[in-house]
């Protein structure tokens, strides 16, 4: 008869389940658990609980049990009576999560004014930057049609004068007193007046 070589993942873990007794029940002078890990694998939904009870998220709260299960394990061998692990861990949960609490940093504090960030130098405001943007376009707008073209081509779509020109069959010339003529409507639009 042959023995199976593999074996299905539940009956490999069959094993690794067995109940562990709870540390009060265990005979005195002896260990419940023979190991850290066999100790995690018991106890880690109790203490779980506790971290949780100390934390608001359960993110924390797993981080929280981490760290002090880091620092159980650190002391796991002078650790005298085993069957006081829950006493020894939940005093380290409570100690790191007094120690996080200790260490938070206050970025706020309450005032009764509020402070306003100085404007950096050349930066603008964008609220300020589309305002104008908006007021030149409505100024844009107010140009006549032939006016409006060739600024748009000429500032807006970046085209030389040439290309202008060429692509309104219309000679350069034309393109620049059109265009002079524009900028000086906008120069004198009492909205970009304010604007500036």
């Amino acid at each position: 008869m042959t023995a199976p070589v593999c074996i299905s993942a539940s009956a490999a873990a069959a094993p690794a389940r067995q109940t562990l007794p709870h540390p009060r029940l265990a005979p005195a002078g002896t260990s419940p658990y023979p190991s850290f890990a066999s100790y995690v694998r018991a106890r880690h939904p109790a203490l779980l609980r506790t971290a949780r009870s100390l934390t608001a998220n359960p993110s924390d709260a797993e981080d929280l049990l981490q760290t002090a299960l880091a620092k159980t394990y650190v002391a796991w061998e002078r650790i005298e009576d085993h069957r006081a692990l829950d006493g020894y861990v939940r005093r380290a949960l409570l100690n790191t999560r007094t120690s996080q609490w200790r260490r938070r940093r206050v970025d706020e504090f309450a005032c009764d004014e509020l402070p306003e960030p100085e404007p950096r130098p050349g930066a603008d405001d964008p609220a300020e930057r589309q305002a104008l943007r908006d007021a030149m376009w409505r100024a844009i707008l107010r140009l006549p049609a032939r006016q409006r073209a060739m600024v748009v081509l000429r500032y807006y779509e970046d085209l030389s004068e040439a290309q202008t020109a060429e692509l309104l069959g219309v000679s350069v010339g034309t393109v620049k007193s059109a265009v002079s003529r524009a900028l000086g409507k906008l120069r004198e639009d009492p909205e970009l007046g304010l604007a500036r």
